[in-house]
């Protein structure tokens, strides 16, 4: 890489101004914030294209997967499953391409401009007087400016549709109240102690029980559905940059106001990628009968370990097939992730969407340094007590492997990697403990927002 002194330089001044911005609780405008962040990204875009250097996935899947859409062909199978996801962003690719834009900018513009909007929706997200500090936070965030504009890799894109999807959910100020999980469970709860075991689950769901009751229109249940499938829309266009957001719906449901307005969202979401899906006979030239390998090759993920966390310490610090690791892994963060949602069930969606991917840092086999920038937007909008030293180890080891590893030929190279991928093993416990641990429990406002009235008063969690 030729411009890693500068580009290091620039990240480590943003470091500098961001934790000095904390330090003095400096809210500077909103546009201040994304004017700082365009600039940071231009330059460091504009310094990756002209680079000696380009990402090997980014030369070799990325801009395949664009030349198949102007050749009218399906970018999964043309580019011999270097693409993996619906062909959603190889649209975009190919527009670009066939605007005469070189790629090593076009492939950068994509994930470069999503980044730039996920600083105001940050704010929008944090909300609140410190909002244009959090805003500000992101636009100098290493690790996002390393993966939209040195790797090209489309993490932002994906994430600013699900960062969106959780702005409008919430609404205008909602108040804080009990989510699905607790709402559900709660009254399921009530009616077993009121009418039995027997009695309760026809209450639950029969004619008049609970859920038809839920799923009747109510007062203003019109607005409440056009927002639960606006944010559906929103997490299904998420889906089809790539399939990882679907770890953000569960706090996306908690967020929205209803059941009706859940259902309208979890239909939309799963609309848009099939509405992608089986388009692609008319906007990739997709052939009937090869829709069936699209899919499989979509779902296929080749159970690769060795990059990141625990399991570089069983394959030496190089990658390996091991199913074994990859299989024990995955079950493990199947367990995690629902042990997070129980013990969070109570706290602010954005809390308990925040430790479900801290919770997949942990216990994931398998990771690329560009899967790091899913929890940030979150971590950076609410930030816990170590917010911070999860965001800068995140972002050394990163930057270690993009800018000083990059400096080497091939062979050196992979031993670098066999140091840098076992060293990983120390971000767990760090991105463990910025877990929001002190946040189990919402804390209402002093008033909702519909009828002035005063806000519930906050519970212990049940034991």
């Amino acid at each position: 890489m030729d411009y890693a002194v500068l580009t290091g330089i620039v990240l480590v001044a943003g470091v500098v101004l961001a934790l000095v911005a904390q330090w003095r609780d400096w809210r500077p405008p909103l546009i201040v914030a994304i004017l700082v962040g365009v600039a940071v990204r231009v330059l460091i875009m504009y310094t990756s294209a002209i680079d000696t250097w380009q990402p090997v996935d980014f030369v070799e899947s990325f801009k395949p997967a664009g030349e198949a859409i102007l050749r009218g062909e399906d970018p999964v199978l043309a580019s011999e499953g270097g693409w993996h996801f619906l062909p959603t962003i190889p649209y975009v690719y190919g527009i670009l391409l066939w605007l005469g834009i070189p790629w090593e900018y076009a492939g950068r513009l994509v994930t470069v401009v999503a980044d730039i909007v996920l600083i105001p929706l940050v704010a929008k997200l944090a909300g609140g007087p410190k909002a244009s500090l959090r805003a500000l936070q992101y636009a100098l965030n290493p690790l996002a400016v390393l993966i939209a504009c040195v790797h090209g890799q489309v993490e932002p894109v994906a994430l600013v549709f699900g960062v969106a999807a959780f702005v409008v959910a919430r609404g205008p100020g909602d108040p804080d109240r009990p989510g699905l999980v607790t709402d559900v469970v709660g009254k399921f709860r009530r009616g077993v102690a009121a009418y039995g075991v027997r009695a309760s689950i026809p209450r639950v769901i029969g004619r008049g029980g609970m859920l038809h009751r839920a799923l009747l229109p109510g007062p203003g249940d019109s607005a409440d559905l056009r927002r639960g499938a606006l944010t559906g829309l929103l997490m299904g266009l998420a889906l089809c940059a790539k399939s990882w957001p679907i770890w953000l719906i569960p706090g996306m449901l908690l967020l929205l106001p209803n059941l009706r307005s859940r259902v309208a969202a979890l239909f939309t979401t799963g609309l848009v990628p099939i509405f992608f899906l089986v388009t692609l006979p008319i906007f990739a030239g997709t052939s009937l009968d090869q829709i069936p390998a699209v899919i499989h090759t979509i779902q296929d993920i080749r159970p690769i370990v060795g990059e990141y966390g625990w399991t570089p310490w069983f394959t030496g610090g190089d990658w390996a097939l091991r199913p074994d690791l990859a299989s024990f892994g995955t079950n493990l963060i199947y367990v995690s992730v629902i042990a997070v949602i129980l013990y969070w069930r109570r706290a602010d969606p954005i809390d308990m969407t925040t430790a479900i991917l801290l919770v997949f840092m942990v216990m994931t086999p398998r990771l690329g340094a560009q899967y790091l920038l899913w929890f940030m937007p979150f971590l950076v909008a609410r930030p816990t007590r170590f917010a911070w030293p999860a965001i800068l180890a995140a972002s050394f080891w990163a930057g270690y492997g993009y800018l000083y590893m990059t400096q080497f030929d091939v062979n050196t190279w992979w031993l670098q990697h066999s140091y840098w991928s076992r060293a990983s093993i120390v971000l767990l416990p760090i991105l463990a403990l910025a877990m929001p641990w002190g946040r189990r429990i919402a804390t209402a406002p002093p008033l909702a927002r519909t009828g002035g009235l005063p806000a519930p008063t906050r519970v212990k969690s049940p034991a």
